[in-house]
This record gives C-alpha cells, structure tokens and sequence, in this order.
C-alpha cells in the first residue's frame, strides 16, 4: 500500500469538511476550497481525521490514492495557514506594488502588469522580492511560474527573475584569442 495515501490527515479545530459524493469541500480560517476527486478512491470523513482508501491494488488506483490524500493535505493546510512562494530579481530589475498590481520593470520598452485576485496577493518586502501568497498551492505555483517566465534568468550574466533558493548554472562567456 501506498505511504503516503495511508496516512490520516489531521482536521484542526476551525476547519469544516464537507463531502458529496467524491466532492469535498473544506473552510477553514483563510477560506474556502472545493476539488473534485476521482470515483473510485474513497474518502472517510471522520470529526478529527481524513482517511483515504482504494478499492484494489491495481496500477491506477495505486497512483490515485497518494495523489488524493495529497491534494487533499494541501486544501487543509492552505485554509490554515496559507502558501507563499518567494522570487527574487536581479540587479538592474525592480518590482512595486500600486494598490492590487504588482508592477516588474523588467527590462522591456513597457511595464509588466499582475492583477491581485482568484485568491492570491502579492507583497513586495523590498524592490528586488517577490512574495505571492494564497489559500491554493496549485494556483500559487502557477503565477509564481507565470511571474518568472516574463524574464527567466540567463545562464551568462544570472540576470532575471529566480526562485529564492534557486541555483542558476552558469556558462563561460566567449573565449577570446
């Protein structure tokens, strides 16, 4: 059996789960998230804990229990505690904040725009950080991806937006003669 689909999740005190069908619905202090689960995997909604079961040990079923009982951790711990992903930009390039945008000078003739919304906000600590924020870890991921994909950092001058932590391999420049 799977590990991770084995473990229980734990409901802390505030948070409400709701079932229909294989629909679950989980609100908590920060908000509300609702996912749709397959079928077959069978979802026990219990006062203090979550457990999720298959139905047999064939190939699918197998790759769907950890999958369940991991989109369903994160739905729990983003109405408690919330996601962030930080970037961080490289010299040369700012970020601001103007009321809900978020503004990069990127190194374009424009500036780049990102709305506030869908359940994420941004805060701008300092001019080069970066720190999206939500309920949703899927959906945090994918702006912060977004946002690093308007200017990705190059491999010769290490320039562009990175995620903190994130090593950028560097290349040699031109050799001259």
């Amino acid at each position: 059996m799977s590990r991770i689909g084995r473990a229980p999740i734990a409901v802390p005190a505030g948070v409400t789960i709701t079932r229909e069908n294989n629909t679950l619905t989980v609100k908590g202090p920060k908000g509300s998230l609702t996912s749709t689960f397959h079928q077959d995997i069978e979802i026990h909604v219990e006062p203090t804990e979550i457990r999720v079961t298959r139905p047999d040990d064939k190939k699918e079923h197998r790759a769907l229990h950890g999958l369940t009982r991991a989109l369903i951790a994160n739905m729990v711990l983003g109405v408690t505690e919330g996601f962030k992903k930080t970037l961080e930009i490289s010299d040369g390039y700012r970020a601001a904040k103007q009321g809900t945008k978020l503004v990069l000078n990127i190194g374009y003739s424009h500036e780049v725009y990102f709305e506030d919304g869908d359940g994420i906000t941004f805060d701008v600590p300092a001019p080069n950080q970066i720190i999206v924020n939500g309920i949703d870890k899927q959906r945090v991921g994918q702006v912060a991806s977004e946002i690093r994909g308007k200017r990705p950092p190059e491999p010769y001058l290490g320039k562009g937006i990175r995620y903190a932590g994130e090593h950028i391999r560097r290349k040699a420049g031109k050799s001259g003669k």
